[in-house]
């Protein structure tokens, strides 16, 4: 008889979840929003800053070629492993560029400090700006000063990986600082997110980011992200952030976010059009400031 009222109880509850399976979400505190057809782009994401949460997800474990938006990462490391006012010597390294890449204009023989570096990187997205980040921070983390550019990138490649995969990006494996196409160079759209989370608690990466344009006596350099520009059709009232990307494999990327009334967004899309690229990311902020779930 007891066994049978347990069973009773377990069919009961069973016929329940069926009917209802939103109740298998609510008590985990799940608010996943699984609308395919928010975004176009391939893949995406919108992440809880403070609280790492996922709110949206579409293939969000999908491995894809992140272009640029690898330059989170490379901004992550070069800030936890010395100081924005290192002077940095350009070298040879920058020369190591592919046809029609971006670049900050960079000149070997340069010295300027890492937060300037950093503005060429994550701005205008500068290839050779990447480089002598990563070239600088081999070559202090081995205390190898003499090690070859080629050398140095691949050893950065290596830290790239041991770091994402302390964050928990663990479907990600990158080769460059850059993001340039490679075949074993690719990440997903939930890494991304959580690198991003990352490199935020950074308030020199939060600032840089946020700028719509960057002028000193000798560089200016404009940021590619529409969103923080203020007279683009793109704007996003409250973004403060983060970074294009693009290349024939990856598509138009971004990695953004949004502040709005002490709450904090990151969203990720991947594999995206031109234009698809900002309207999907103002897609998932905007959801993400429901007021729904603004309250949660």
């Amino acid at each position: 008889m007891k066994k049978f009222l347990i069973l009773c109880i377990i069919l009961f509850i069973s016929g329940i979840l069926y009917k209802y399976p939103e109740y298998l979400k609510k008590p985990f505190g799940l608010h996943i929003q699984s609308d395919r057809n928010l975004i176009k782009g391939k893949a995406g994401v919108l992440m809880d800053e403070s609280s790492g949460k996922i709110l949206y997800a579409k293939n969000a474990n999908e491995r894809l070629y992140p272009a640029s938006t690898t330059k989170i990462l490379t901004a992550l490391i070069a800030l936890e492993k010395t100081n924005v006012n290192d002077p940095i010597q350009i070298g040879n390294e920058i020369l190591l560029r592919e046809r029609e890449e971006s670049s900050a204009g960079l000149k070997p023989g340069q010295v300027l400090p890492l937060g300037v570096l950093l503005r060429a990187m994550l701005l205008p997205s500068g290839n050779d700006a990447a480089r002598a980040v990563a070239v600088y921070i081999a070559k202090k983390d081995s205390n190898q000063p003499n090690m070859s550019s080629e050398a140095a990138l691949d050893y950065f490649a290596k830290l790239m990986n041991v770091r994402a995969k302390q964050i928990g990006a663990t479907h990600s494996h990158f080769v460059n600082p850059h993001g340039l196409h490679n075949p074993n160079h690719y990440s997903t759209a939930e890494d991304l997110a959580k690198i991003a989370r990352e490199a935020r608690k950074f308030k020199e990466f939060r600032e840089i980011v946020s700028e719509e344009v960057y002028k000193d006596s000798s560089e200016t350099f404009y940021n590619r992200n529409e969103l923080v520009n203020r007279s683009s059709k793109h704007y996003f009232n409250g973004a403060d952030g983060i970074k294009t990307g693009f290349t024939d494999e990856a598509g138009h990327c971004l990695v953004s976010s949004a502040s709005r009334n002490g709450k904090k967004l990151i969203s990720v899309v991947l594999h995206s059009s031109k234009e698809d690229v900002w309207n999907d990311s103002t897609a998932m902020l905007e959801y993400g400031f429901q007021e729904k779930y603004a309250k949660k």
